[in-house]
């Protein structure tokens, strides 16, 4: 008898202490699944008060909203935004160090033979923010008023035109770039040190031909300076819905478009990307920046982290074979 009451008290011992423990992994379960529990970094691989800038800080004031806790942002300039993702890819993978980038993580793994990071295997894609899909303006001097036009002429006139970048590498350059080997003609490009002294260029006619944006684009289109040919958007722009898009105008398929994403550190959990792409997708229905940013021509997403895989890995052999074919070089 004595032997069996010690064995029953023994038994309810370890339940006891079988449930405690059940309970310490819920509970550690619990705190785990309350990401974020402090701030959180997004790193900026460009100088503040740019577009970019401004969409990444509105994103960021309404995730922070979500979360419950802030979204810190730090510019961290240079190198083409190579100091920036570095930084990023070597961070703990723990969501609380995120990167705000754009095609230029793309362009610049493509045209540079090596980087101190993988561009697919050391960042994690977590969400596309919002797009800004290119506009293709000419100068009002031009010889020819519409996408087919400047074609034909381009075809009978190789090498007397030219078309004015931010710099070779760009997002404009390259895209430009891909659009004519599309069409198979020849244009001059003409870098300039950034996107203000390219459009005065071709508002004094001295080149042709620009990749630009609709909030850039639109006040000297209207008044007269500049002719819009093409929008290169997967379609049309509420803003301005009587411009084709590239691709209707005989390239299917063609873009060109300014996508601003959050990318974390491999290794960084699902759960936490997820939490992350959620609260992005929230943000990016937001009536005030839907308003916003829309009056400018941008698009706010708030896409999947699968989505935002997708085109990343769409993107980088595509720069590569351009680079190679078009013999683009970064000095």
């Amino acid at each position: 008898m004595a032997q069996k009451i010690q064995g029953d008290t023994v038994g309810r011992m370890m339940g006891v202490l079988i449930a405690a423990a059940g309970l310490v992994l819920a509970g550690q379960g619990s705190l785990r699944a309350e990401y974020p529990e402090r701030p959180i970094r997004l790193v900026l691989p460009f100088p503040a008060g740019g577009a970019v800038d401004i969409v990444g800080r509105m994103f960021a004031g309404k995730m922070s909203d979500e979360l419950g806790k802030p979204i810190v942002i730090e510019n961290k300039a240079g190198a083409g935004g190579i100091i920036a993702t570095d930084a990023v890819a070597k961070a703990p993978p723990d969501g609380y160090t995120l990167l705000l980038t754009t095609p230029n993580h793309t362009i610049i793994a493509a045209l540079l033979p090596s980087l101190p990071y993988d561009p697919e295997k050391d960042l994690a894609p977590v969400s596309v923010l919002a797009e800004v899909p290119e506009v293709l303006v000419a100068s009002s001097g031009a010889p020819f008023t519409t996408f087919g036009e400047f074609v034909e002429y381009a075809k009978k006139n190789p090498g007397t035109l030219n078309y004015a970048s931010a710099g070779t590498g760009t997002l404009p350059h390259v895209s430009m770039e891909l659009l004519l080997r599309r069409v198979g003609v020849q244009v001059e490009h003409i870098p300039y040190r950034g996107a203000a002294p390219a459009m005065t260029d071709l508002l004094a006619g001295v080149v042709q031909l620009k990749m630009d944006t609709f909030a850039t684009s639109s006040p000297q289109v209207a008044n007269g300076r500049l002719l819009m040919l093409g929008i290169a958007g997967r379609h049309r722009s509420k803003l301005m819905p009587d411009t084709p898009t590239i691709s209707e105008l005989g390239l299917p398929g063609y873009e060109g478009i300014l996508w601003i994403a959050i990318m974390a550190p491999a290794g960084t959990p699902k759960a936490v990307i997820d939490k992350l792409a959620a609260a992005s997708a929230k943000a990016a229905r937001a009536p005030d920046i839907v308003t916003f940013l829309q009056r400018d021509g941008v698009e706010p997403i708030g896409g999947t982290p699968e989505e935002l895989g997708q085109l990343i890995a769409r993107e980088l052999p595509q720069w590569r074979d351009l680079a190679k074919a078009a013999n683009i070089k970064l000095q």
